[in-house]
């Protein structure tokens, strides 16, 4: 799965971390809440709610843009940067002139795919020595990293530093966070940050989503707001077809009922309902605090919405037509799409933008004439589509509240250097390894190594970000074609009303809307019945749907919107 060269959104790894496909489907899948503890006003023991307006700003660091390398194509409307002309590897630049670490050790606990490395490889040597900190890594399996998680936070022995993907901040998860994690903000709030300057240049409506309790407690991975969801489309076989991409939401399934062939094995898509929620206008469903927006005055919930009946009625349409692919009819294995994609099964799949890269560097290795590309989300109608933004940050790193505050330094000396840009010696080590042992260079592109594959993921790059840029070395078109596709939806996309805010809701209603994910997915294959969404929203509103849009309202009476 993992190609040659190892680009800034390869699997898994905190800043590669939604390349991965089995990550991504999950990272985007309705029933895994990205809710996490905030306060209001900085009260230590409140649990519920959120920190915006005039308390956030006492609390977020200062701005301070890099111009230590400057992006081939600059963030816009939302996007990533993105990097298209080859790194410069003879000319790289400096981001971190001098050691900020001050020799001390530290334990990090993370979730990992795979096979963990030893911690005296190469590449954890390296980054040691170039940081001044000894760091000793407790890599967890990611598939189970929740249950560990839960385990670790609910005891008294807890790693100085420990990763928590914004989908595990369910269950007493995110009220351990305030009771087990220490504040930053007396090293980073306001102009203190400047003293790291790559954590300066992290965006603000990153830090926004890393205050829980009131604290800024949390070095985030900026992510561009952007939707990360696009419907895949194989290029190569709509030229030789003679297809155009669909128009509209009728366009696309007379076209899926001429393009599917069940006798050749070739059906015109796998499960297309994400695509259809972002077709229809429907608000995301990856963070439940952006399942409100305000409408004429009045807080609406993305079930309650005619978008998403209709979402789920046209993807019904789909699998009724027979257009979709049977295994996914079947089982609703999403994991599978993207192989039932390349071996030309299904045309067309809804998945994390990244797979543009990860499909085509896999298949580029064997099938030169391999293509695919990003079709562009249309409105149902044939118009513009509406776009609402995701989380601007999803994935944090917290320190011990036990951390001494020489540990303290240390950590941001780790997240500082781990931050570095695209085009500097920090990010190749970070990125790439060492050297002639975890990667090499072929005609100035870096390759990594099969030693590199394996030591040089998930450890020291979930410590720190830059702000969200994309770059592949080996295939720069596609970082393009990535980059333009995130700033052309980005022209159509708006920020609901909590968009950028780390929400805790109350735990009295904290699963009352998980059944919905298991709902749709009856709905579109036919075993369940629209009005069955409808009484399901009825009964939604009873159990508490209205007192929590109450909740909410006076929680943005309170607090104010961060959009």
């Amino acid at each position: 799965m993992t190609p040659n060269a190892t680009p800034v959104s390869a699997a898994p790894s905190r800043r590669r971390f939604l390349a991965s496909t089995a990550v991504a489907a999950a990272a985007v899948a309705g029933g895994m809440p990205l809710l996490t503890a905030c306060g209001g006003g900085g009260g230590e023991g409140r649990k519920e709610g959120t920190t915006s307006g005039k308390e956030a700003k006492k609390i977020l660091p200062t701005y301070v843009a890099s111009n230590v390398v400057a992006p081939d194509i600059p963030a816009k409307n939302g996007s990533a940067a993105g990097f298209v002309k080859p790194i410069d590897l003879k000319n790289l630049k400096t981001a971190v002139p001098e050691k900020l670490g001050r020799g001390g050790k530290l334990k990090i606990m993370a979730p990992f795919w795979g096979t963990p490395p030893s911690n005296g490889n190469p590449y954890y040597r390296a980054m040691n020595e170039a940081i001044g900190v000894q760091v000793t890594w407790q890599n967890q399996d990611g598939n189970t990293y929740d249950e560990k998680l839960g385990a670790v936070l609910a005891s008294s022995d807890i790693p100085d530093v420990v990763v928590v993907p914004g989908w595990n901040l369910n269950g007493k998860i995110p009220s351990a966070i305030n009771a087990k994690f220490a504040d930053l903000g007396e090293f980073l709030s306001g102009d203190k940050v400047k003293e790291y300057p790559n954590l300066a240049a992290v965006p603000t409506d990153a830090w926004q989503r890393s205050i829980f309790g009131g604290r800024l407690r949390a070095i985030p991975m900026p992510a561009p707001y952007v939707t990360d969801i696009a419907p895949l489309y194989r290029k190569d076989i709509f030229d030789k077809e003679g297809y155009e991409p669909p128009a509209s939401a009728a366009d696309f399934l007379s076209w899926a009922k001429e393009a599917t062939n069940a006798r050749a094995k070739v059906w015109a898509c796998d499960d297309m309902k994400w695509t259809a929620f972002t077709v229809f206008g429907v608000l995301p469903g990856s963070d439940k605090a952006l399942w409100w927006n305000r409408v004429d005055g009045k807080l609406v919930n993305r079930v309650e919405t005619e978008e998403y009946l209709e979402a789920l009625e046209w993807t019904r349409k789909l699998y009724a037509a027979g257009v979709v692919h049977p295994d996914a009819k079947a089982g609703g294995n999403q994991g599978n799409a993207g192989n039932r994609f390349t071996a030309g099964q299904v045309l067309v799949y809804s998945q994390n933008i990244s797979d543009l890269w990860g499909k085509t560097a896999e298949q580029r290795t064997h099938n030169k004439d391999f293509e695919m590309g990003a079709m562009d989300i249309w409105g149902h109608d044939g118009g513009d589509p509406t776009l609402w933004a995701v989380q601007p940050a999803n994935i944090f790193t917290f320190v011990s509240k036990k951390a001494s505050k020489e540990q303290i330094r240390d950590f941001l000396a780790i997240a500082n250097f781990c931050a570095s840009p695209y085009g500097t010696k920090e990010y190749m080590l970070t990125v790439f390894g060492v050297e002639g042992t975890d990667y090499t260079v072929k005609d100035g592109v870096p390759t990594k190594t099969p030693q590199g594959i394996n030591e040089v993921n998930g450890a020291f790059d979930y410590t720190g970000d830059p702000a969200a840029y994309i770059a592949h070395p080996d295939l720069p078109e596609i970082a393009r074609q990535q980059v333009e596709w995130q700033q052309r939806m980005g022209a159509f996309t708006k920020k609901s009303t909590f968009y950028g805010l780390t929400v805790t809701e109350p735990s009295r209603w904290a699963n009352l809307a998980d059944d919905f994910e298991q709902l749709e997915d009856d709905v579109v294959r036919g075993r369940k019945k629209i009005s069955d969404v409808q009484q399901a929203v009825s009964d939604w509103k009873k159990q508490g749907g209205d007192d929590l849009r109450g909740w909410y309202q006076k929680l943005l009476d309170d607090n104010g919107s961060a959009s």
